[in-house]
């Protein structure tokens, strides 16, 4: 509701596509640089805690904007400023979020509460996505703002009644040696024993580097994680950079315009929720032959997509897309969740994150530029090849659980 809000604002009062851009720009730039740092934070500290800061501190923010918008006074730079610092926001929160739900959910029932995050996120957007217009004509920008502001302060009351006291991570793993339980990728003897640090964590900026090193050690001996890791940034890579394609195919190959366009979304989160359902199910049945069919069906699914000239088709293909999606990141993060230890947590998903920062940049110049100055067939077989790097990585995942393995050096 908010990025809808503030480019139909920031259009309306340049008549710059430039301009607009670089709202994108600005809410991406974050996470390439922000997650590396912040995976050291999420680590250090209350999960909980900082989850409940970052919302206040966005609540604050972007109820600020819109108290100027409401007054007209808001200078385009102060709209701009507000949309970086909620790319920085961005690129800690969910990677906060993911290690929060690995900290207070028993491995068992991971796979049904990243399912029901999924849902309630795609529900969420779904509902902001069919009112955003509606709101916006009868209020504005302001409106638009106080609403999502109001979303903020909202989820920071949610986790502010979560639990009680401060609990650090290193003080929940309690110091000891752990091994991380099998995942929906590897039967219980392929699970992966990892030592962890007995050290006090060091203070100041060579103890910030130490933990970066620290996890990136990590990544590097766990060749399973890290291919789960590729999976899951190939993926969202395509989803969002996917975007930039399904406008100009709902605009100049089907004709359908800004209402087609909102029924070929609305397939997508239809389809996301109804993969949200069946998650669970299909977690415990043949998991890799799930998450495999599913990327190889966004791979030569988005190939295909051009060549769906009616509406109905197009939504229908973009539901199945929207299960695909919901599949695959269920069972990659459950399996993440499940595999790496508490205390590394937040510098792995904020790695994962990172790659898939660059991966979205990277794709969205590329297939914007094949649609506009080669064809829409190719840019959209383009992206089916992010999708095929996704299966590649699956299947690598599937390769290393299924294979004898050998002991890694212990994290130290």
């Amino acid at each position: 509701m908010n990025f809808a809000g503030v480019t139909w604002y920031v259009l309306g009062i340049t008549h710059s596509t430039v301009k607009v851009s670089l709202i994108v720009i600005l809410v991406t730039l974050p996470g390439l640089v922000v997650p590396p740092f912040g995976g050291v934070l999420i680590d250090r500290v209350d999960r909980r805690y900082l989850g409940i800061v970052i919302d206040a501190a966005r609540a604050a923010i972007v109820l600020g904007t819109a108290a100027l918008a409401y007054a007209g006074r808001l200078a385009l730079w102060e709209l701009y400023s507000m949309v970086l610092l909620l790319g920085v926001g961005f690129a800690i929160y969910w990677s906060t979020t993911n290690a929060l739900i690995q900290e207070l959910v028993p491995r068992e029932k991971l796979v049904a509460a990243n399912a029901t995050v999924l849902i309630a996120v795609q529900g969420g957007m779904a509902a902001a996505g069919a009112m955003v217009g509606f709101i916006y004509e009868h209020t504005g920008l302001a409106g638009i703002l106080g609403i999502d502001g109001t979303t903020y302060l909202i989820s920071a009351i949610c986790l502010l009644l979560l639990r009680h006291g401060y609990c650090a991570p290193r003080e929940i793993q309690n110091i000891r040696l752990v091994s991380a339980s099998p995942t929906i990728e590897a039967p219980p003897e392929m699970s992966e024993p990892v030592l962890m640090r007995t050290d006090e964590a060091e203070h100041g900026v060579a103890g910030v580097f130490a933990d970066i090193a620290e996890g990136l050690a990590y990544l590097r001996e766990q060749p399973r994680v890290l291919a789960l890791g590729f999976t899951y940034a190939c993926m969202m890579a395509g989803v969002i950079s996917a975007n930039v394609l399904v406008v100009a195919l709902a605009k100049d190959l089907l004709s359908a315009g800004a209402r087609g366009y909102g029924w070929i979304e609305a397939g997508w989160a239809g389809g996301a929720i109804a993969g949200g359902l069946v998650a669970g199910v299909a977690a415990r049945k043949r998991p890799y032959g799930v998450l495999v069919v599913a990327l190889a069906t966004l791979a030569v699914g988005h190939t295909l997509f051009p060549y769906a000239r009616v509406l109905w088709v197009a939504v229908a293909m973009n539901a199945l897309f929207g299960v695909c999606r919901a599949l695959g990141g269920v069972l990659t993060q459950t399996s993440i969740m499940a595999a790496v230890p508490r205390h590394l947590m937040g510098r792995t998903q904020s790695a994962f994150s990172v790659i898939a920062t660059v991966l979205q940049v990277g794709m969205s110049f590329i297939l914007g530029w094949f649609a506009e100055h080669v064809t829409l067939s190719i840019a959209f077989l383009l992206l089916g090849a992010i999708y095929g790097g996704g299966v590649l990585a699956a299947l690598r995942v599937r390769a290393l659980s299924l294979s004898p393995r050998k002991t890694p050096a212990p994290v130290v």
